[in-house]
């Protein structure tokens, strides 16, 4: 590609090409997580079973988040992006035709763990360029391309659940999303320009391991641990507790996770603008308290109005840490597709983590006593946070 200006894509190209990836990459989740109880009819497997399932698809982008920083580095984010979008496309086939076709278990479990790879590594990718437009417009942008992330997430349980209702197979459905995914494959990467990839010094492999010791790089970590489990307490636990606990019917409890996604997915898209103007720092501390308050409403005050608006201001306060975090680990452009993949590895901890934590505590207290641990959490993220500001040249 000419280096010429005229042949360089517009930065908003360049960022709607990111917010499109990150999109898909919610939009293949939710696909998945949409129509499990197809995928385990045709398996014909208990629970457990699926449970373990998950499992290897988080055990694939553990694997892909570990090794995302070295593949950057060896070959670009739009390399990745190229490479990324068919194996989660083929792989998402290959979950469909495993469990659909060949009612194969092992052979689902593999295509998961491509399904998690693909997802991870271009999930790093693409924030390292969210990371490299910020630097580029001296603007927040990571928060927003998140919010396309949520959005992707929202729109496929949609279609999930359409697509269910109609009766449509899983592998009809999933041949849908595969082909979309390629296809942004094939039409995305002309957006993304080269200086994203070639005008970082490329950093040694001992450089590389010492960026994940470092103590931003860990207390970085900590604050996107701690944002992912708020915000992962409430998509695993809130339903049951609120029909279990708080005498709701399964339809409105089911209402409630509604509207704590769409309020998270707005609080993503508002955050930009407000992070220009009030800062990092100053924003992250408001949304902990406020996911604070929320939380605590939720949990502490059994009247459906504390409930109700106890779940928005949850959302609201959990949806800027977690994007947040992760611009702040791509500050440095020689460090950060590194601590961006190692900022990625410790935060998605917390989906592992998360709900046997809460389910072992559950166990001996009830549900909403054990989400109490969000608030230590949200005291952890208060803790780390001096670490978003951005380093000193």
């Amino acid at each position: 590609m000419s280096s010429t200006p005229a042949a360089r894509p517009s930065t908003r190209a360049w960022r709607n090409a990111v917010f499109a990836v990150l999109t898909f990459n919610g939009f293949a989740i939710a696909t998945v997580l949409a129509r499990l109880p197809g995928l385990r009819d045709h398996l014909d497997v208990d629970p457990g079973a699926v449970g373990l399932m998950l499992a290897f698809f988080s055990g694939g982008s553990m694997i892909g988040l570990a090794f995302s920083g070295a593949i950057l580095h060896a070959i670009g984010a739009r390399r990745v992006m190229q490479i990324g979008l068919p194996v989660i496309a083929v792989s998402l086939a290959g979950v469909a035709l495993a469990a659909g076709r060949l009612e194969s278990y092992p052979a689902t479990a593999a295509a998961c763990i491509a399904f998690g790879v693909g997802v991870a590594i271009t999930d790093v990718a693409m924030n390292v360029e969210g990371a490299a437009i910020e630097h580029a417009t001296r603007r927040s942008v990571v928060t927003h391309l998140h919010g396309g992330f949520s959005l992707g997430t929202v729109l496929g349980a949609a279609l999930g659940a359409l697509a269910a209702q109609l009766g449509d197979t899983v592998v009809g459905h999933f041949a849908v999303v595969a082909a979309i995914g390629l296809l942004l494959a094939i039409v995305l990467p002309r957006w993304i320009p080269p200086v994203a990839e070639d005008a970082a010094p490329k950093p040694t492999r001992a450089e590389r391991r010492a960026v994940w010791t470092q103590p931003r790089t860990i207390l970085l970590g900590l604050v996107v641990f701690a944002f992912a489990y708020i915000e992962g307490a409430a998509n695993d636990w809130l339903t049951l507790g609120l029909v279990d606990e708080r005498g709701f019917d399964p339809a409105t409890a089911a209402l409630m996770l509604g509207v704590f996604t769409a309020a998270m997915t707005a609080g993503r898209f508002i955050g930009s603008p407000l992070i220009d103007r009030f800062g990092r720092l100053p924003m992250l501390i408001g949304s902990a308290l406020l996911a604070a308050v929320g939380a605590s409403l939720v949990i502490f005050v059994p009247e459906t109005w504390a409930v109700v608006v106890g779940t928005v201001v949850w959302a609201l306060g959990s949806s800027l840490g977690f994007p947040v975090g992760i611009s702040a680990a791509g500050d440095e452009p020689a460090s950060a597709a590194t601590r961006v993949a190692a900022v990625s590895f410790i935060g998605y901890a917390a989906f592992f983590a998360g709900p046997p934590v809460v389910g072992l505590i559950a166990d001996r207290t009830g549900i909403f006593p054990a989400l109490t641990i969000v608030l230590v959490l949200i005291a952890l993220a208060l803790a780390a946070s001096p670490s978003v500001r951005k380093p000193r040249a």
